[in-house]
């Protein structure tokens, strides 16, 4: 494996301290504009897929324009604007338009439904949007429920139909922009969750948020990146901090128009990227003599086996370590680059800089080490809460403390190991078993290009599990069901095995298990049962 590069500070928990005593920038528009002042002519980003690119001189020029036109149009600091976009470079200049605004953006998936669109646009009070011209009409359906959106608020990437407006028309002069700028507690973003159970819930996400997580992934490492890589939705999280993230280190970013495992390495490769998000299916592509010619320097892993931890290292010739994040907290954990005995552990890493963790019993003692209870974390910059939800707020916050639903475990060490999901646990005959523990399993086999376990009623074990793996070719049940005998203790090994085309995904690529539950009576005619076969 290549070497690790020197860090500007050797020990993490210095670096650690050192980033929490620095001044953080005023906003996301102070990151941006002082890049810019810095580095006028350097590449900010390559949409490479559409040949589309901007120096930092550029893309300011771009995203002042596209401010002082928004401004003219009326929209005021506060307001809420509705993005819903793929990854195309409209999406990060609005963005950083409404950042100077001080207006909130609110990402909805290009994909949504009508009713999708029509909930955000209505939960989120959003009065404006801007939209690709192929998700035009699921806009335009959602507004007809919304009779009070102005339709001269529509701004069209693309052929814009009367009364829509052209992106491109949306412009003035820069010397036009309100003198004020947003504060670091002033809201930047609603952004809503997954929702893999029930309707989802808008983030309600400050310019502190943002400015930290993009400081902190910036900083922890104490390396610098010049080339990095957003291949995630622009709809989602990453692509937001990865953008902050190349700006503090006046990189360059490289966006793909989708994520892809069949080319992820092929774009790594003719980009000399250095940093990126790696997705697992990426390791079940057919190797190649070029695996390991890359110029990498760091990949964040997620969830993976020990196995498949070092398989990746060896393989890519790279430094892959885990991190811990969410919607609601941002940056959470990460292991160091110099923890190279933590390989393969499973651990996420320690907790990140503004960011505290403890370990929480269903009857709220704080555990010690090695104790398995729901992971709570509280810092600044963290979500300020749950947008018209006063409900989940309460039930989501205990004094001060966000509670995430995980289970996790915390080492003698101080290092902290994602258990399962508290909501994810299947109980067996009394027996409690992590989904995600199987799943891991199940990902491990060469033929299985992912997999989904959930628990499904039983009258007497009380739960089963049912497992449903994607195959990355023809496979027989008894290979995948031995193969779990092998790996697992009896009592985890699933009873139902369905072998499925691709599994049902949230926007931010999770997999939708509230849909598998729901499908449960019709897949249990077509899967495979352990104690009686099909």
């Amino acid at each position: 494996m290549k070497p690790i590069p020197p860090a500007d500070c050797p020990d993490p928990l210095e670096r650690r301290r050192r980033i929490e005593a620095e001044p953080l920038a005023g906003n996301v528009w102070r990151i941006f504009d002082e890049a810019a002042a810095t580095v006028p002519d350097q590449a900010l980003w390559e949409f490479f897929q559409a040949g589309r690119h901007a120096t930092y001189r550029e893309a300011l020029g771009s995203v002042l324009t596209l401010a002082a036109g928004l401004h003219a149009r009326g929209v005021r600091h506060g307001d809420a604007v509705a993005l819903m976009l793929p990854n195309v470079p409209e999406y990060p200049i609005a963005w950083l338009a409404l950042a100077r605004l001080g207006a909130v953006a609110v990402p909805i998936n290009p994909q949504y439904t009508p009713r999708e669109v029509g909930y955000v646009l209505s939960d989120s009070a959003a009065a404006w949007i801007v939209v690709e011209r192929e998700a035009l009409p699921a806009a335009l359906s959602a507004l007809d429920t919304l009779p009070a959106f102005a339709r001269n608020h529509v701004i069209v990437v693309g052929d814009a139909p009367q009364p829509c407006v052209p992106f491109q028309a949306v412009a003035g002069p820069a010397d036009a922009l309100p003198v004020n700028e947003p504060a670091l507690d002033d809201l930047l973003a609603i952004q809503y969750t997954s929702g893999t159970t029930g309707l989802p819930k808008g983030c309600e996400l400050t310019h502190r948020h943002w400015v930290t997580c993009g400081t902190v992934n910036a900083r922890r490492d104490g390396r610098r990146f010049r080339r990095i890589l957003a291949s995630t939705p622009f709809f989602y999280m990453d692509p937001h901090w990865l953008l902050l993230m190349t700006l503090l280190h006046r990189a360059t970013l490289f966006v793909a128009a989708k994520q892809s495992a069949t080319h992820f390495m092929k774009w790594v490769r003719d980009h000399s990227i250095e940093f990126c998000l790696f997705p697992e299916l990426a390791l079940k592509q057919p190797p190649s003599p070029s695996d390991s010619d890359n110029a990498l320097i760091r990949i964040n892993v997620y969830g993976i086996t020990r196995e498949r931890h070092e398989e990746i290292e060896r393989r890519f010739n790279v430094v892959a370590r885990e991190a811990y994040g969410m919607t609601e907290m941002g940056n959470v954990m990460f292991m160091p680059m110099e923890a190279t005995d933590m390989v393969g552990s499973g651990s996420c890493g320690i907790p990140s800089p503004f960011r505290e963790c403890r370990i929480v019993a269903a009857d709220g003692r704080v555990l010690g080490d090695d104790e398995v209870g729901e992971l709570q974390v509280r810092g600044p910059g963290t979500m300020r809460g749950y947008h018209n939800k006063p409900d989940a707020n309460t039930e989501a916050f205990v004094d001060g403390w966000f509670r995430t639903g995980d289970l996790f475990r915390r080492d003698a060490r101080g290092y902290y190991y994602l258990v399962g999901r508290l909501k994810d646990m299947i109980r067996r005959s009394g027996e409690n078993i992590s989904a995600l523990e199987v799943e891991q399993v199940l990902r491990g086999m060469a033929e299985v290009l992912e997999a989904a376990v959930i628990g499904v009623p039983d009258p007497i074990r009380g739960e089963e599990l049912l497992a449903l793996v994607v195959p990355a070719k023809a496979i027989e049940p008894s290979t995948v069901l031995d193969w779990c005998a092998c790996n697992l203790a009896p009592f985890k090994v699933p009873r139902y095995l369905a072998i499925v085309s691709a599994l049902p995904k949230t926007p931010s690529g999770k997999v939708a298990k509230g849909q598998l539950r729901e499908r449960w009576a019709a897949i249990q005619t077509d899967c495979f049962d352990r104690t009686r076969g099909w």
